[in-house]
């Protein structure tokens, strides 16, 4: 049976790192597969090559390149600002509000049209740290749940990673390449979430070349002037078969239970490997 999936993100190229792979593997499976952004990401560093005519509109443009390498059919933009990585917020531009200052229940209903008129099946929103404690991130979490909430959406899976499991990955992948200045690798021993709060991990490795297509897409967030280096453009580098065991696999904790007003020990245990798994 087809299902309709939809993946929220904060920039373009969020989906690129947590959940292209299954988003392409719904995709490939024949599934419907929509995307949808919160900001433009005017505020995300890029070399000023790319910032010139405007970073937004460069970044529009390589969502959609991003979009078409995952077998996305829909891309929706909310229209917020981004909100940056501060520390200090800017002021909003003119008729427009940045994310972090949004009112949760106004994005969550924008949100909630949309899961509503596609009738969809699984929302794919952000833990509740927001992945690495992005604040646009953890609005993410907020808004995805609240809608979820509006519309009665079957399943929402929480994007994550299990911090051990990345935390090897990058000692890993520290071995053979060297980050750059500002990657703070100890702030991911208190990101995403604990292993015993996994409930779904998906393997995506036979849509790998899907998922780093999605990743090139994003050029600009692999630019730096003056030479400096960006973690994208580096974790790009990784040859295939380290780059095959670091992202061959994305995992989610489900918030289902929560929208419901259950206890999420007392649903079934173990981990699944379907996001579609047990719907009808």
């Amino acid at each position: 049976m087809s299902h309709t999936l939809l993946a929220f993100h904060a920039h373009p190229d969020d989906e690129a790192l947590l959940t292209s792979g299954t988003m392409a593997r719904a995709a490939a499976e024949g599934h419907r597969v929509l995307l949808v952004v919160a900001t433009d990401g005017e505020l995300g560093l890029a070399s000023q090559a790319y910032a010139e005519g405007g970073l937004a509109a460069r970044r529009r443009t390589e969502l959609e390149r991003s979009a078409r390498a995952l077998g996305v059919t829909r891309v929706e933009h909310l229209g917020y600002a981004d909100s940056g990585l501060g520390p200090e917020l800017l002021p909003d531009p003119p008729g427009r509000t940045r994310f972090v200052r949004a009112d949760t229940d106004e994005a969550a209903q924008r949100l909630a049209a949309i899961l509503d008129e596609e009738q969809v099946d699984v929302l794919l929103g952000y833990d509740a740290n927001g992945g690495y404690g992005h604040q646009d991130h953890q609005k993410v979490h907020h808004v995805a749940r609240r809608a979820a909430e509006l519309a009665g959406t079957p399943r929402l899976l929480e994007a994550t990673v299990p911090r051990d499991t990345i935390c090897r990955a990058l000692d890993l992948a520290a071995k053979v390449y060297r980050f750059p200045p500002d990657f703070d690798r100890h702030s991911f021993d208190r990101a995403f979430s604990a292993r015993r709060d996994i409930t779904h991990r998906i393997n995506v490795r036979r849509h790998i070349a899907a998922k780093r297509a999605s990743m090139r897409a994003h050029a600009s967030q692999a630019s730096a002037d003056g030479g400096a280096d960006r973690t994208l453009a580096a974790l790009l580098r990784i040859p295939r078969p380290v780059y095959d065991l670091v992202f061959g696999r994305e995992w989610y904790v489900d918030a289902t239970p929560h929208l419901r007003g259950r206890d999420a020990k007392s649903e079934p245990s173990g981990i699944r490997h379907d996001v579609f798994a047990g719907l009808t």
